[in-house]
């Protein structure tokens, strides 16, 4: 096990979380994870091992309470989850681990959407942006108030959600990508794929995750 447990006191209740942390730390990635998954996303563990292996802490995190994500309509208010991820990265980055180091988000399907929305309400806290698989056209209002480094990684059999991409790309103010990784689906759960999105996520966190 390469990570800790924690629990991320938000208002009223508690959201469990899986920290990992780095010696000499480039910064911190935050994970905003998509509908109907959580803090044990298999793939989003994966990229995290990546990003540890290149010198990046990283927080996966329940954006719901276990009760909450009974309520199906819970995973889709972006407007809730954005904010949860508003309150947990200002509780981190007040930690004495973690609070000089540059903070970036890492949002997969419906999670891009809040990591972007939170983007703009953090001011200049957040350095840099991925999205794997996302959904940025649910964050569609903000995207013209998002001026950090954003990159769109998105799978090249993932029908309409590269024209979504695609969309949400013309509207991004700010330095933009979009990559589509031939041969993935959704999920990009094909041999090799999620390696392709764990280098990309690591060269554009490299690249334009500073102090």
């Amino acid at each position: 096990m390469n990570y800790k447990s924690i629990d991320i006191p938000i208002n009223a209740v508690s959201l469990k979380g899986r920290l990992r942390l780095v010696k000499d730390q480039k910064g911190l990635i935050i994970f905003s994870h998509g509908s109907g998954s959580s803090r044990l996303s298999s793939r989003n563990n994966y990229v995290a091992d990546w990003l540890q292996n290149e010198g990046y802490s990283s927080l996966l995190f329940d954006l719901l309470t276990t009760s909450e994500d009974l309520i199906y309509e819970n995973r889709f208010d972006i407007d809730l989850l954005t904010m949860r991820l508003v309150k947990a990265t200002q509780w981190i980055s007040k930690q004495n681990y973690t609070n000089s180091a540059p903070i970036g988000f890492f949002g997969a399907s419906t999670g891009a959407a809040s990591a972007l929305n939170a983007s703009t309400l953090l001011n200049s806290k957040i350095k840099a942006i991925v999205s794997r698989g996302g959904r940025p056209d649910m964050a569609e209002s903000k995207l013209n108030k998002v001026d950090i480094p954003t990159l769109l990684i998105v799978g090249g059999n993932d029908g309409i959600v590269i024209e979504l991409n695609k969309k949400a790309y013309n509207k991004l103010d700010g330095i933009k990508k979009l990559e589509i990784v031939e041969g993935a689906t959704h999920l990009f759960s094909e041999p090799g794929k999620l390696d392709e999105v764990a280098k990309l996520t690591c060269n554009w966190f490299n690249k334009y995750l500073k102090k």
